[in-house]
């Protein structure tokens, strides 16, 4: 379900479409030492469901050229039917005056091989006066019909200012594809450290622009606005999902709107480790709400390849506890690989309620998908959570869930509906095709399934699980 190369890992990825076919190409992360280059590789799917590997598709430059590290960029079709494809390149042998290493964009040529390019380092350039060698990056172009030219925007970063505000995302045009003009920046909000993988496209009577920052929040992002010059609006959730998926790009797909972004893995493979850079590709679809705001789920083929009801032994029930906690668990393990499907009916004045995954018979222990109508949220939580010693009070109780997989939710009403895609240690929660909290789930050594509900109550209207194949 979640693909991943056998040799390594996905870094950021640049997805293209051609042909109906959705060509994802990604950064090939290598965790070795000595570091290796970074080059481009390339996965393909045709259904959103099966993706296959297609090896390297431009690969990184010598250990003396600007490339050694071929990072994010994007890949367009000219007129004439030659391919273009702009990227990063840097290498930490060759710094710049600030004595960081230089990051440049380069170009390459190709006549419809997607894992055939030609290099032109001619065509390379670097950061205008103004801002910052290190950090002019993640190239991504289009044809901005309005001025009739082709259009660049750059994540970059002003010389002057705030040290964490500095984040601009520079603009460059050209008629040609190969001489490229800065003009006035395309977004310039002073807000964060850096804007990466920025791209900006049409939905309907919408222009949306997205990218992902690591200042306040680890998380893609996006803003709306009825022209591609702005203003740009702040939707009321303006995240795609939370920290564990990062650095997402998007490809119009049949007339949909499909997002290619990793789940980051964690340090040790333990749900203490620190989010790594790199991780497993999973997509997201975006459907545009009646405000124009965006909702986010994997796309619907990918629920519907769970075609067989496995029995779990949790029949529909209510759940009351007025002031206290109240579960019901699973007769049988949940399977490995999954999707989990549960409607509530929330009684008002509730303060929690959920699925418990991976738990145990008691429902004491495991993860947590907490719906919070008093908060507006759904958090990940687990137990038992992190020690800090061994006494009762260094349980980490005052860490009321894992801070960063905290998302907003409209909670207002009665009746949600929860979905979980469960593969392995990788975890993607759906909460009404609206909103997503994807994770990492390590260490538990349970495997039960379980319903909840604290200080209130909550009727289990509806819940199945079912497993890869045709339904029955």
């Amino acid at each position: 379900m979640f693909f991943q190369p056998r040799d390594g890992w996905v870094g950021d990825v640049i997805p293209f479409e051609r042909d109906g076919e959705l060509n994802l190409f990604y950064l090939h992360e290598h965790r070795a030492h000595p570091k290796p280059g970074t080059s481009w590789s390339l996965a393909g799917t045709r259904d959103l469901v099966h993706i296959a590997d297609r090896g390297t598709a431009l690969a990184h430059g010598a250990d003396d050229e600007a490339d050694f590290n071929a990072y994010t960029g994007s890949v367009v079709r000219d007129a004439d039917g030659t391919y273009h494809l702009f990227y990063t390149g840097q290498n930490p042998r060759i710094v710049g005056d600030d004595g960081e290493p230089l990051q440049v964009v380069m170009h390459a040529t190709g006549s419809g091989d997607l894992t055939a390019w030609t290099r032109h380092p001619e065509h390379t350039f670097g950061a205008p006066e103004g801002y910052e060698t290190a950090d002019w990056r993640d190239p991504f172009v289009y044809f901005d019909e309005g001025r009739g030219r082709w259009r660049m925007l750059v994540a970059a970063r002003h010389k002057e200012g705030p040290e964490r505000r500095r984040g601009v995302i520079a603009a460059c045009e050209s008629d040609d594809l190969v001489t490229w003009k800065p003009t006035e920046p395309f977004w310039d909000p002073r807000r964060y450290i850096t804007h990466e993988c920025p791209e900006v496209f049409a939905l309907g009577d919408w222009w949306y622009l997205v990218y992902s920052e690591f200042s306040e929040s680890f998380v893609t992002r996006y803003r709306m606005a009825r022209s591609p010059d702005g203003p740009w609006q702040v939707p009321e959730r303006d995240t795609l999902d939370g920290r564990a998926f990062y650095a997402a790009k998007s490809a119009e797909v049949d007339g949909r709107r499909i997002f290619a972004g990793w789940i980051a893995s964690r340090e040790g493979d333990t749900d203490d480790g620190a989010w790594q850079w790199a991780g497993t590709l999973s997509l997201l679809e975006a459907t545009q709400n009646a405000d124009g705001s965006l909702a986010f789920a994997p796309p619907a083929e990918i629920f519907a390849s769970f075609g067989q009801a496995v029995a779990m032994g949790l029949a529909p029930t209510a759940l009351s506890a007025p002031d206290g906690f109240a579960c019901a668990v699973s007769d049988v393990p949940l399977p490995e690989q999954c999707v989990v499907r549960a409607e509530f009916a929330v009684e008002p004045g509730t303060t929690e309620c959920g699925l418990l995954l991976r738990t145990g018979p008691d429902g004491d222990q495991g993860y947590v998908v907490r719906l919070e109508p008093r908060r507006g949220r759904i958090v990940l939580d687990r137990w038992p959570r992190r020690r800090t010693g061994d006494a009762q009070w260094q349980i980490s109780g005052d860490v009321p869930h894992v801070i960063e997989l905290e998302r907003p939710a409209d909670l207002s009403g009665r009746t949600y509906t929860l979905e979980v895609i469960v593969e392995r240690d990788l975890a993607v929660v759906v909460l009404d095709r609206q909103v997503c909290l994807s994770t990492r789930l390590y260490d538990t050594a349970h495997d039960r399934l379980g319903a909840f509900v604290g200080e209130g109550g909550v009727e289990l209207l509806d819940l199945t699980v079912r497993v890869r194949g045709a339904a029955e």
